[in-house]
């Protein structure tokens, strides 16, 4: 994709995606400067990886890549990485990420793994399913036939178990 369009796909995005990446981000942070922060990286990250996307679901594809700067974020808040004055568009090619982008995703995603076996059934499935292996809800109810809405409050009380574990273990390693 030349710079031009993913100039254009990143506007679009930004469009169309600021206000629901700033509520995750927001939601995760619980403040208005930090989720503003790291909304601005989510998207910047979207563009340095824009060759890796694969055009599919957009919306899940973004929100992934807030939740894991918000959890990054959280689990280093003292260490702030965000590029200031459009360095990173200067500065970053869009078709090659840094590798330690992928050691981070790789460590985030085994304390990711890790704390979800440390719940309780039915809440250690339907978090390994929805965080892990990053199925919806729909997805989630039509393989085990249940009803939406119970998965949706299980998948909010698993996130909710989750959202302690993640500070416990950050008072416990930080």
């Amino acid at each position: 994709m030349s710079r031009i369009n993913a100039d254009k796909q990143l506007e679009q995005w930004i469009d169309k995606y600021q206000n629901l990446i700033y509520s995750i981000c927001f939601q995760l942070t619980k403040d208005y400067f930090d989720a503003q922060d790291l909304t601005q990286e989510t998207f910047l990250s979207a563009y340095k990886s824009l060759a890796y996307f694969d055009g599919k679901n957009e919306r899940a594809w973004l929100c992934k890549i807030a939740s894991r700067k918000c959890l990054d974020y959280l689990k280093h808040s003292g260490r702030k990485q965000i590029p200031t004055d459009g360095q990173f568009l200067i500065s970053c090619s869009p078709a090659q990420p840094p590798p330690e982008n992928e050691v981070m995703d790789n460590a985030l995603r085994q304390e990711l793994y890790n704390c979800c076996m440390k719940l309780r059934e039915p809440y250690r499935q339907i978090a390994l399913d929805h965080f892990y292996h990053e199925m919806d809800a729909g997805e989630m109810a039509e393989k085990r036939g249940m009803n939406l809405k119970t998965i949706q409050t299980q998948i909010y009380r698993a996130k909710a178990m989750l959202r302690k574990l993640y500070r416990k273990e950050d008072l416990l390693h930080g």
